[in-house]
């Protein structure tokens, strides 16, 4: 039988799963009678939780939604790793999550051991936060599209097209996506029958929000990559293949991830997939990089690096006459 603190962890557990729980069904899973759940019940609801009893049969119990926040059973490792999260939110792209993370994190100090208190202090000592630069998003925002993703429901809202007039867009919500500078919404676009990517920063949602609806397949198996790769080179105008000759690993060191796709080939050379709306921008990426590459793909890039060559030597000619 677990000793008592153990099992009321082990209770809650189950009961936050999204259904509901038979008194026999929780007595059997924690090896105990059915008495003794009554009374760790009453326990749970008096440490905050909000524990529903549905008589007649077929009820059970539950764990409720709302009511105030209860203290949350986290382990060493939990601890900390929430704590050290807290810290690193200032620079987060969310306004007002620094006070905010602050406020929480003067909480959960009070309330860590001391062991765990040093371990997080030293963590925090040595941990500097860079601001994250760009806009930000309104924490709102981001739970009115979160709610609506776990609900399925439409979302309308206004979002500037590309001549910066306004539109209203209706959309099939999926996921919120952060690339560590900002967020966006991956959602099926109604409209134009496709999906599409929307920065977060830039939409301001319609309310109420719409009908349900049934979610389509997800375009791939990979989300992230498919995002990946449509975020770096899929929405701009000149997308380039090159053919880099060095490792995959050292080549990903130069080039972030919001800046282009490093997939590996052999042990000495990686395709690296980037694009621009600038072929000035695309010549003046891949020479900096500091690797030796084969273009594959487009042609004009190659042109446009002869006119960028000739240029450079020009340059270098006049300053050394």
């Amino acid at each position: 039988m677990l000793e008592t603190s153990a099992r009321l962890l082990r209770l809650l557990a189950l009961l936050r799963t999204p259904r509901e729980w038979a008194g026999r069904e929780l007595a059997d899973r924690l090896g105990v009678s059915p008495r003794t759940v009554r009374r760790d019940i009453d326990k749970l609801r008096l440490l905050g939780y909000p524990v529903s009893a549905m008589g007649g049969v077929g009820g059970g119990y539950r764990l409720a939604s709302g009511g105030s926040l209860p203290p949350l059973p986290l382990d060493d490792d939990e601890a900390v790793a929430v704590a050290v999260g807290l810290r690193t939110a200032a620079a987060g792209a969310v306004a007002g999550i620094a006070e905010t993370a602050q406020r929480a994190l003067a909480k959960l100090d009070e309330a860590l051991p001391a062991r765990l208190r040093h371990q997080v202090e030293t963590l925090g000592s040595a941990l500097v936060a860079l601001p994250a630069p760009g806009p930000t998003v309104e924490p709102a925002t981001l739970t009115a599209i979160a709610s609506a993703v776990r609900r399925a429901e439409r979302l309308r809202f206004d979002y500037p097209g590309r001549d910066g007039a306004p539109a209203v867009r209706d959309v099939e919500p999926y996921r919120l996506v952060s690339d560590g500078r900002r967020w966006y919404l991956f959602a099926w676009d109604t409209g134009r029958a496709g999906w599409r990517t929307f920065r977060v920063d830039r939409l301001v949602p319609r309310v109420p929000t719409g009908p349900r609806f049934a979610p389509r397949p997800l375009p791939a198996e990979d989300l992230a990559a498919h995002l990946t790769r449509e975020m770096t080179t899929g929405r701009h105008r000149h997308r380039a293949v090159l053919t880099m000759h060095a490792p995959a690993r050292e080549v990903a060191d130069e080039v972030p991830p919001t800046l282009g796709v490093v997939e590996p080939r052999d042990e000495h050379t990686c395709t690296l997939r980037i694009g621009s709306d600038s072929l000035d921008h695309l010549a003046v990426w891949v020479a900096a990089f500091g690797f030796e590459f084969d273009i594959v793909e487009p042609p004009e890039l190659i042109a446009h690096l002869r006119t960028l060559t000739a240029r450079l030597h020009r340059a270098t000619a006049r300053a050394t006459a």
